[in-house]
């Protein structure tokens, strides 16, 4: 996606908003279209013996999960909520619950409403899982997850190489491969190597694969185990500040190809579970300006809005890509203020310097009234904001899809 183009449908919905309603715009806006398009171009470019589960704590609604399950092979998620919006839309979609932090009514929860797989992230979370599932007459299968001891510093976040609360240390695998094989009331159905997220160089990510499988491989001849999956995680990634980088998936599936062919594991899958990848680049966050004022020798526009609704900009510091949307309804009897060519820091509605989307951004011109729509907001927007902050009213959610023709 181009984010210096504005969407046509997405202006007209913004336009008819002002037209039907007099408080300022405030929504997310989704397109079903482009989510449904993208998950299939991703699911069948894999080579065989792939499997794509979409990551739901990117963006879990309703919407979502039905627009993605027809497409996707499963679910990945984090939480019993997450799996009870699962099993809301599907009885026997697969589901795999990860996250470090599992109690034990959601591991017993989540096998009576039949997960494929847990990641256990630890041998006390190994034991448990066991003791639970032998309470409820189950065996549980499970992958381990590993902190890989190697380095992956290319990335936005990085969540193995280091010391981090996910996973097992690797130097602690003999002891939990061995605990998990005594254990009576699990299965070892494999491993989960989840290391980097948003990781932009798609050769890198090839590579990172085939260290995955070298180790997987290295600890099945070892331990003499019989394996079923290779969870690589998510971690393709979403440039928020330079519109021409971007994960190129066609280089990483002929890489990943590659690696494949030189690396047998008969009877293994390999598992992924993008979430941001799939969905960030499917909504939109539009905010109305209600003010523009200078202060100390700076711009600032002021949203009916910001960081309580969309927290992304906030948590990982960066400008977030954003279109004017020029609108010319204008109700009071004075003149409407205005800026012309300089550099705005947008802020929200907040009671704290720290609510700001975007800083020193140069704008043409820039009204109040005007609308600053943001892209890539279709993951981690939302649902990861602290929404009830100071009690302001909540954004729309509207969810479009023109495959017919019709906006939604």
């Amino acid at each position: 996606m181009n984010p210096t183009v504005l969407d046509r449908k997405v202006v007209r919905l913004i336009k008819r908003w002002k037209e039907e309603r007099s408080e300022p715009v405030c929504a997310f806006l989704y397109d079903k279209k482009t989510l449904r398009e993208r998950a299939q171009a991703c699911v069948g470019s894999l080579p065989g013996g792939c499997r794509l589960f979409y990551a739901m704590k990117a963006n879990p609604s309703k919407e979502f999960l039905d627009c993605l399950a027809p497409v996707v092979h499963g679910f990945e998620a984090a939480s019993i909520g997450e799996i009870r919006k699962v099993r809301k839309i599907s009885e026997d979609k697969p589901v795999i619950f990860g996250g470090p932090g599992k109690k034990d009514a959601e591991i017993a929860e989540a096998l009576q409403r039949r997960v494929t797989l847990i990641h256990a992230e630890s041998m006390h979370e190994l034991r448990r899982i066991s003791l639970i599932a032998g309470g409820l007459g189950t065996v549980a299968q499970v992958l381990l997850r590993i902190n890989l001891r190697a380095s992956f510093p290319e990335a936005t976040l990085v969540m193995a190489g280091r010391p981090t609360q996910f996973g097992i240390d690797e130097e602690d695998v003999p002891e939990a491969i061995g605990l998990a094989q005594s254990l009576p009331h699990l299965s070892l159905e494999g491993f989960h190597l989840h290391s980097i997220s948003n990781n932009l160089d798609a050769s890198l990510h090839a590579r990172l694969i085939s260290v995955y499988w070298d180790r997987v491989t290295e600890w099945k001849d070892r331990f003499d185990l019989t394996l079923r999956y290779l969870n690589a995680g998510g971690g393709f990634g979403i440039s928020y500040t330079d519109p021409d980088r971007s994960f190129e998936w066609p280089l990483f599936i002929t890489e990943l190809g590659k690696v494949l062919e030189e690396r047998q594991l008969p009877g293994v899958e390999l598992l992924f579970e993008p979430g941001r990848y799939l969905a960030a680049a499917c909504g939109y966050y539009a905010a109305e300006v209600v003010d523009l004022k200078c202060n100390h020798g700076k711009h600032y526009a002021v949203l009916r809005g910001g960081s309580h609704h969309f927290r992304l900009p906030g948590a990982w510091q960066h400008s977030h890509p954003f279109e004017v949307v020029p609108l010319e309804h204008w109700d009071y009897p004075f003149a409407r203020p205005e800026v012309l060519d300089v550099e705005i820091t947008v802020a929200g509605e907040l009671c704290t310097p720290k609510d700001v989307l975007a800083r020193d951004v140069r704008v043409a011109r820039l009204r109040v009234g005007d609308v600053l729509l943001f892209h890539l907001a279709g993951a981690y927007g939302w649902t990861i904001s602290a929404h009830d902050f100071l009690s302001h009213a909540h954004p729309e959610h509207i969810y479009f899809d023109d495959t017919q023709g019709e906006l939604i």
